[in-house]
């Protein structure tokens, strides 16, 4: 991947993709802002939504430890996997183990991460997205841009064009006389998803929350077909982050006020999903949890970025955030886009690749993320604590550091300071009233500000000359 910047850029130029980002944005902020309006202690809840995922994180190891003890106990299979391809591992032999070549998914950020469905595909197994946004990017070979709706840069008329193109391909095609009203595309999804949902041996679920004194793992959806995956298959396999874990299960009923109110601007997830383990005869019979960490670890381990760990998935930085909104989210380097991208992408695949070196300056600063998050992070204050780690990590090379490094060689000694004043005035004389647009090294600062012209004598030039000072050159 390039740089946000060179990605952005491109992505500018795409005006029909603005268009549609800026009227679901919008439209989504609306919606949230308005069920938000309706809870009057709404600030309150935000502090205890913040203590609960602190309080899990604080204790992960204790409470991921009882999570597995209750999982287990009601007859789920716990695996841990340190990375993504050992996590991948995991579930291709859990599938192969079932004699099926596909598999049927709920939605899911950590799958994405790890790039699940392209093992899947690589050891010969079919991944179908059940989610109506994720079945749109995936027949469209396209790339999720959004958390809460991975398709929302295309419009109906794109999508109609997608369903009628591709649908054919690879299950019941879309019908004939099609039209873009969305209605009927998501009839065609509807229809075009029914025969892999009965035939499926096999889903993969993430998990909106794991429960950790209970054993129970949650999904929130919209559509339904996250219910079709957890209930029809006869083997459920559920990849979720350890940060995922809630202490207790009265903290699910904070979680499930401020979850749906950020991300839908509903009151309440149409469909909520629990399961804990297996229940003989209802539902899936053989039910597997891969607990990932994929860095996680490394996050936590940092006391200012660990709250990005807090993130409940809910993409209301997104939809407030004037640079996502106009770069999309392609541009961010692949899975999670926005603010929460800005920090969370390179905390959990470093900062060694030029995307991620260049994510934490993907913001202006102008703290709207933090306001609408409903667990309160920080998004600003990680960014600059990610673009500190950035310039040291450089070793010095730079233009930030070396710039740092000879104003302090120049400061060090008052005669190199008074040199360094005469050259000034010297280019300042040269200069007269013409503006520095451009210095090399610093062409993108200059791009958006003015360098000021150096002044034509310094303060003690000046001083000696109003003052009779006759001592300007020995540093008095």
């Amino acid at each position: 991947m390039p740089s946000f910047q060179s990605a952005a850029r491109v992505a500018l130029t795409n005006t029909q993709q603005r268009r549609n980002l800026a009227h679901a944005t919008a439209t989504i902020r609306a919606k949230r802002a308005s069920v938000v309006a309706e809870v009057d202690a709404w600030e309150e809840l935000r502090v205890a939504g913040a203590e609960a995922k602190d309080e899990a994180l604080h204790h992960l190891p204790e409470y991921l430890e009882e999570l597995e003890t209750n999982l287990t106990a009601r007859g789920a299979v716990v695996h841990w996997a340190r990375d993504a391809e050992e996590a991948n591992r995991i579930v291709v032999e859990l599938v192969r183990a079932k004699g099926t070549d596909e598999v049927v998914k709920v939605k899911s950020m950590a799958t994405q991460e790890i790039e699940l469905n392209e093992a899947l595909e690589a050891a010969g197994i079919h991944a179908w997205e059940t989610d109506l946004a994720e079945l749109i990017v995936q027949l469209g070979h396209d790339r999720p841009s959004h958390i809460l709706v991975p398709a929302i840069h295309r419009n109906r008329s794109e999508i109609r064009e997608i369903f009628m193109r591709e649908m054919g391909s690879v299950g019941r095609p879309a019908p004939e006389d099609l039209s873009d009203e969305p209605a009927k595309l998501a009839e065609a999804a509807r229809l075009h998803l029914r025969e892999k949902f009965l035939r499926a041996k096999v889903a993969v679920s993430g998990a909106n929350f794991a429960i950790a004194d209970t054993g129970t793992l949650v999904v929130v959806e919209s559509e339904g077909n996250g219910r079709m995956c957890l209930t029809l298959p006869e083997t459920l396999i559920s990849v979720v982050g350890v940060e995922k874990v809630l202490p207790t299960f009265a903290d699910l009923g904070t979680m499930l006020q401020l979850l749906p109110r950020s991300s839908t601007g509903e009151r309440m997830n149409p469909y909520t999903s629990m399961w804990s383990g297996i229940h003989e005869g209802d539902g899936p019979q053989e039910v597997h949890v891969v607990l990932i960490d994929n860095g996680r670890s490394r996050v936590l381990g940092d006391d200012v970025g660990r709250d990005a760990l807090r993130c409940i998935r809910c993409s209301a930085c997104l939809n407030v955030c004037p640079v996502y909104e106009r770069a999309g989210g392609h541009a961010y380097g692949l899975v999670y886009p926005g603010p929460i991208g800005a920090v969370l992408n390179p905390q959990l695949r470093g900062t060694g690749s030029t995307v991620d070196k260049s994510l934490p300056y993907a913001s202006s600063l102008c703290g709207a993320c933090f306001e609408a998050c409903p667990v309160r992070i920080d998004i600003p204050a990680l960014l600059v604590h990610l673009r500190t780690q950035v310039v040291e990590e450089s070793s010095g090379r730079s233009v930030e550091a070396l710039g740092m490094r000879a104003t302090a060689w120049t400061f060090a000694d008052h005669r190199r300071l008074e040199a360094a004043q005469r050259a000034a005035g010297l280019g300042g004389r040269l200069l007269g009233d013409r503006t520095i647009r451009s210095i090399p090294g610093l062409g993108a600062w200059t791009q958006a500000r003015d360098v000021p012209t150096p002044p034509r004598e310094t303060f003690r030039q000046w001083w000696a000359k109003t003052h009779g000072d006759s001592h300007e050159e020995d540093g008095a």
